[in-house]
């Protein structure tokens, strides 16, 4: 027997003991036997929402009801902390990120929960990425000429993100201090991209760095706001004309997000196992796939509960050294 059989034997022994190890009437045969509560730690009408609803929809004739709850405030942090305090039962999930399940446990100075020991990873939705974009009004048509105005108008230029820690703020930290004298930028935090689009449509703000949607993409190409530059490796299907930072001679700024769900830490096997199987089954769905598509993102069919709490784990050592070399904290 190679290795690779030996450890897929084990997770499959391990989930068959939890099965069975787990009280009659609570384990994952009886599961769910209530309404599912998913957290979106952001305001409505965000990012999460694109990303959670189409979800839910779609889940709800393989688990039962799924009702959605926006809980935003701390750039994610608050509603991820309720999740981290709820009962370890599978009624309460997490759409959780990049932003809440690392940037901000690694930034903070005073965490509300922490990643590892609070929570446990069960399927990585989707993976995204994140979008320079300003005001139509400002005099800039890509990333160089950003850099060159904030450069020529010390303090005048001010950015959004959803929240301080988060992953649009670490790019806008590495975007800030890219060269010697770091540019002399204002950081907005908001509660959650929602307000901040907001205000960047209004003319509040001259430029913010949010996560692509299909949301904003319209906007786009609307007129009403400007993308300049994208931090994926490639131009994405759903807007072709963005080019990339490493295009725009950036490619130090290039960061890949994603969405995934995440339950508290001692939420039995059983009912994880249970959760990711059916998403798996749902994420199959070529049109729940196109939904995900069409809002410059892109879905994850092969996900598990193993893999994505190895990501987790392996984003918060590789980005630890980096949040302090740029001293990035918040309170």
């Amino acid at each position: 027997m190679n290795l690779l059989s030996r450890r897929e034997l084990l997770v499959t022994a391990t989930r068959l003991a939890a099965l069975v190890a787990w009280p009659d009437g609570a384990g994952a045969d009886n599961y769910p036997s209530r309404p599912i509560r998913l957290v979106i730690p952001y305001a409505a009408g965000a990012s999460g929402d694109q990303i959670g609803r189409p979800w839910a929809e779609r889940i709800a004739s393989l688990l039962g009801p799924i009702y959605v709850e926006n809980v935003g405030g701390a750039g994610g942090s608050v509603g991820s902390a309720m999740v981290a305090q709820s009962a370890p039962d599978g009624y309460s999930l997490l759409l959780g990120n990049g932003s809440t399940q690392v940037m901000i446990p690694l930034s903070s100075v005073r965490p509300a929960y922490d990643p590892v020991r609070d929570f446990r990873a069960v399927y990585r939705l989707i993976t995204s990425t994140l979008a320079f974009v300003v005001h139509p009004s400002l005099p800039v048509r890509d990333l160089q000429e950003l850099a060159a105005y904030a450069r020529a108008n010390p303090g005048k230029l001010s950015y959004g993100t959803p929240g301080v820690g988060t992953g649009n703020h670490l790019v806008g930290e590495m975007f800030r201090r890219r060269s010697s004298v770091p540019l002399d930028l204002v950081h907005v935090p908001y509660r959650g991209m929602a307000p901040a689009t907001n205000d960047l449509v209004s003319g509040q703000i001259p430029a913010m760095i949010a996560v692509v949607s299909g949301h904003l993409v319209q906007l786009h190409r609307a007129g009403k706001l400007r993308m300049l530059a994208v931090t994926s490796q490639k131009r994405l299907g759903g807007a072709p004309d963005i080019p990339t930072v490493i295009e725009a001679g950036m490619p130090d700024l290039g960061y890949a997000g994603w969405f995934g769900l995440f339950a508290p830490k001692a939420t039995p096997d059983a009912i994880v196992y249970r959760i990711s199987a059916a998403t798996r089954a749902a994420m199959a769905d070529p049109a729940l796939q196109e939904t995900y598509r069409s809002q410059g993102m892109e879905p994850d069919a092969d996900s598990s509960p193993e893999k994505f709490q190895q990501l987790v784990e392996d984003e918060l050592a590789h980005l630890a050294p980096v949040v302090k070399a740029i001293g990035l904290t918040r309170d």
